[in-house]
């Protein structure tokens, strides 16, 4: 996969950002260690609570503006699918 979209949380139902990388390991950790300036670092948000993958940029691009029009709930909702216990998925991505 080229690029990949995905959420950070502060904690479940709380502070999140959805965001648009081509390595999602790299960017979270990034967005974890504080190396990212602005929101992520001011609200806390470094837990991966969900990531889609997609063929290329230009798709990853229109699917994060996508949801970063979306409500909050349904981002919630979204979260979810994937990830109903919002565990921290960071850590599955360096099995």
């Amino acid at each position: 996969m080229a690029a990949w979209v995905y959420i950070l949380a502060s904690r479940p139902y709380e502070t999140l950002y959805v965001g648009v990388t081509s390595d999602l390991a790299r960017r979270v950790n990034e967005h974890r260690d504080g190396l990212v300036p602005g929101f992520t670092s001011k609200y806390g948000v470094g837990m991966l609570v969900w990531y889609e993958a997609h063929a290329t940029m230009p798709l990853a691009i229109a699917r994060e503006k996508q949801l970063k029009r979306w409500r909050r709930q349904w981002k919630f909702d979204l979260v979810e699918t994937l990830n109903p216990e919002w565990r921290d998925l960071h850590e599955d991505l360096n099995r």
